[in-house]
């Protein structure tokens, strides 16, 4: 099956470039928990790596069976800052990666820009992106819908058929696939590869293959 030429690689943050959603999983679980809503550890790959922020309240709250604060978040944010600051690290290999692509490439995350900042910087990541950092804040819908990925393309100036998306959520690589984008599902981290397996999708482990897979 023949490609467009890649033009622009678009890279998911948490679990791709950052090594972060097994952090947010044993945090989030805590936190659920001590709300009144318990999940396994497989439930919680399955259903929040990835997942935009309204969703993940819904199901939170349809498990301890009642409504949760608007700002429900905000008295457990130290805990996450505190266990990224001392566990964050680069997912391996990406460092490399990003410095052997020939073509351009930039960043696409359902988090904030504060968020996607903070976790790039303490990763060591930042410089690379400066500017080129895209956020679900920035449109209407975020990832499972394609319009923070056709958002991406558009600012940097080429044609979604002309882009490759680096994922690690099944959220993500539905939103991709809506976007007319190739897709490459990285299951180096959490997500089983069944999970991001289908139409349009290369599926690899090791992201210090992704230069010879995006040829």
């Amino acid at each position: 099956m023949t490609h467009d030429p890649t033009e622009l690689v678009i890279f998911d943050c948490d679990g791709v470039l950052v090594d972060s959603e097994r952090i947010y999983c044993r945090v989030d679980r805590e936190v659920f928990a001590s709300l009144g809503a318990e999940f396994t550890e497989t439930e919680m790959v399955d259903l929040f790596v990835g997942s935009p922020h309204d969703l993940l309240t819904s199901i939170v709250e349809e498990r301890r069976g009642r409504p949760l604060e608007p700002d429900w978040q905000a008295p457990f944010r130290q805990r996450y800052e505190d266990a990224l600051d001392a566990e964050l690290t680069a997912v391996e290999g990406v460092a490399d990666v990003l410095d052997g692509l020939s073509v351009p490439y930039c960043l696409a995350s359902n988090g904030s820009h504060a968020s996607i900042r903070r976790n790039l910087g303490r990763a060591g990541l930042l410089d690379r992106f400066e500017g080129r950092m895209f956020s679900a804040r920035d449109v209407a819908r975020g990832k499972p819908a394609p319009d923070l990925f056709l958002h991406a393309a558009a600012a940097m100036g080429v044609p979604p058929r002309h882009c490759a998306v680096v994922e690690d959520s099944p959220y993500g690589v539905r939103a991709a696939r809506a976007a007319g984008m190739r897709v490459f599902g990285y299951t180096g981290g959490l997500t089983r590869p069944d999970r991001l397996a289908g139409p349009g999708t290369v599926v690899f482990a090791d992201m210090r293959e992704l230069g010879g897979l995006l040829g």
